[in-house]
């Protein structure tokens, strides 16, 4: 027997129970993958909680690292033995071995260890998609990043300084500000003693922004808009303080764009998921995107990472360790 958290109804992080659970061998098109670490974000929370409902009980978890165990029939591009890593539906990969989906499975490169890459897959995939997919980034551009120290955040900050792009990015605190800055945040927005809009009006000489990338939503989304260029983009990508309300379209002013994208329709085509893979871990293997993991949780834990997750203490990576 093997372990994995399920969940059987939605609600907080006691709803999360560790249990032992049933693996047998993959079939057609599935691959048995034995995890060495999941990563943790926000997303698990949506899922927990009913935001984003699942077909229940259910597994949790969308982003993993390991070594396949077996693979079932018409799989070719891995094999057992091959290190992978993934970061896709369905739920599950809050497992100590878990029976999966193959397509989504990528080799690693042996320079990427397997935690490096269960804390980079779902959240350095999410900022290539938004940097170069979304609204593809130029150099000597300014752009608003919201939650800059968070787990996106961090990489979102040193890939813009690859980049060459200005990054003006929001915190929540003193630590936090510190943080984001030694990742390559230019300008550092205290959002709970500075009004946002006002300090990009100041930053950016009157300018304002093309494109504003917002994971925290109901609180920034108004400030967010208010920061946008005639013709600017909004680009509002997760509620960590909540939905967003229903809003008018008039809210756009007439020039503006606004879009809520995700990471799965991109790449729910393998090729697609190639080309955007291949291009994360040349940045990383690079050096200029360093994936900062900052906590480490024993599996079994999976509730007090989720409830230090919602109370905005955690920052960088989190790993959740079977």
């Amino acid at each position: 027997m093997t372990k994995a958290i399920r969940i059987r109804h939605p609600g907080g992080p006691e709803a999360m129970e560790w249990t032992e659970v049933t693996v047998g061998d993959p079939g057609p098109g599935e691959a048995r993958v034995r995890l060495h670490a999941a990563g943790l974000n926000f997303i698990d929370v949506y899922h927990r909680t009913g935001l984003y409902p699942l077909p229940l009980p259910a597994g949790i978890g969308l982003e993993g690292a390991g070594v396949v165990e077996a693979v079932g029939a018409g799989v070719s591009h891995v094999k057992a033995g091959d290190r992978v890593a993934f970061a896709d539906l369905p739920p599950g990969s809050y497992a100590e071995v878990r029976v999966m989906p193959a397509k989504p499975l990528v080799k690693l490169p042996k320079s990427i260890d397997f935690e490096t890459a269960a804390g980079m897959m779902l959240k350095g995939l999410t900022v290539q998609y938004l940097f170069r997919r979304t609204y593809k980034l130029q150099k000597g551009q300014t752009i608003l990043f919201h939650a800059a120290a968070g787990g996106v955040g961090l990489i979102a900050m040193q890939w813009a300084k690859a980049l060459g792009v200005t990054v003006i990015g929001t915190v929540g605190s003193a630590a936090k500000a510190e943080l984001a800055q030694a990742h390559g945040c230019d300008h550092v927005i205290r959002y709970d003693q500075e009004n946002i809009v006002e300090r990009v009006r100041e930053l950016t000489g009157g300018k304002m922004v093309p494109v504003v990338y917002d994971s925290v939503g109901k609180d920034t989304f108004s400030a967010s808009l208010d920061c946008l260029q005639p013709f600017g983009l909004m680009v509002s990508f997760g509620n960590a303080s909540g939905p967003v309300p229903p809003i008018a379209l008039t809210a756009l002013k007439g020039t503006l764009y606004l879009t809520r994208p995700s990471l799965m329709p991109h790449t729910a085509n393998r090729a697609n998921l190639e080309e955007m893979t291949a291009d994360l871990f040349k940045v990383v293997t690079s050096g200029k995107v360093r994936i900062r993991i900052d906590q480490r949780y024993p599996m079994a834990d999976a509730a007090q990472a989720h409830r230090d997750l919602e109370a905005r203490k955690t920052t960088g990576q989190t790993l959740l360790i079977p």
